[in-house]
């Protein structure tokens, strides 16, 4: 059975960081895409950053180039991580691991469809 559980999200300040990770079971997700999203109060979900197995490509939406980095080279503990540094208070949000179908950016967003797989989770605040 896959499994993927999130977990370092927390309360920080702005201008602070944080490192989420999302242990996977049940797969190999060095043979998958694997991505990153958030939701905040209010909004649609979006898509963060991905990664693709495939090829070694990543990607970000623009507002988090340069301070979010995607890493996906644990595979001995078959997990991934978002290291998220300069953190501001517009990145709070329900942050999600997800297996995705593809990785890839369309129009500036990294979309997810009806085939991926979701984990259940963790909430990153931060404060101003």
């Amino acid at each position: 059975e896959r499994q993927l559980v999130e977990s370092g999200g927390g309360l920080v300040q702005s201008g602070g960081s944080l490192r989420l990770s999302c242990a996977a079971s049940g797969f190999t997700f060095e043979d998958y895409a694997m991505g990153w999203f958030r939701q905040a109060p209010g909004k649609e979900r979006e898509g963060v950053s991905c990664f693709s197995s495939r090829d070694g490509s990543t990607y970000y939406i623009d507002s988090v180039k340069g301070r979010f980095t995607i890493d996906a080279s644990d595979s001995a503990k078959n997990t991934l991580y978002l290291q998220m540094n300069s953190l501001e208070p517009e990145d709070t949000a329900v942050y999600y691991c997800v297996l995705l179908t593809v990785c890839k950016v369309v129009d500036g967003q990294v979309p997810s469809n009806e085939f991926d797989f979701w984990g259940q989770g963790t909430q990153v605040t931060v404060s101003s």
